[in-house]
């Protein structure tokens, strides 16, 4: 499923630049390796700049009991935006979801100083449990 969303990003991508108008781009590198164990890597690199690789494992979930396991998969992908700047992104999907980094990606503001307050405030008075009837 990830290796789609990221693939299909990366055609989205690179049909955007111009409406109406389709520019045909070819793959200058592409491997993909699938071990029996469950493990796998690719990559791909395109003639107008975009490269993509991911690799990934099946390991056991650390703090579950039994035998749980979950694929792990790291990877990044490049290109240059019609603009022209240059876009990477660097991931890890694991069992808490898929967790992007790049310097593109919108950030939350920081926290107003009075909410930091309130928060401390809070965790030194906790509120006594009511009791119900």
């Amino acid at each position: 499923m990830l290796k789609l969303v990221v693939i299909l990003a990366v055609i989205g991508a690179s049909l955007a630049q111009v409406p109406g108008k389709r520019t045909y781009v070819s793959i200058l590198r592409q491997r993909q390796e699938i071990d029996p164990i469950g493990s796998y890597n690719w990559q791909f690199e395109t003639e107008n700049g975009i490269t993509a690789n991911e690799q990934g494992r099946i390991r056991p979930i650390s703090g579950q009991a039994g035998s749980v396991e979950a694929l792990r998969a790291e990877g990044e992908y490049k290109y240059t935006s019609p603009d022209g700047i240059p876009i990477y992104v660097n991931y890890v999907a694991d069992e808490d979801g898929f967790q992007p980094q790049s310097d593109i990606l919108p950030t939350p503001p920081p926290v107003p100083e009075y909410i930091i307050r309130s928060l401390e405030w809070q965790r030194a008075h906790p509120q006594e449990p009511t009791k119900r009837f």
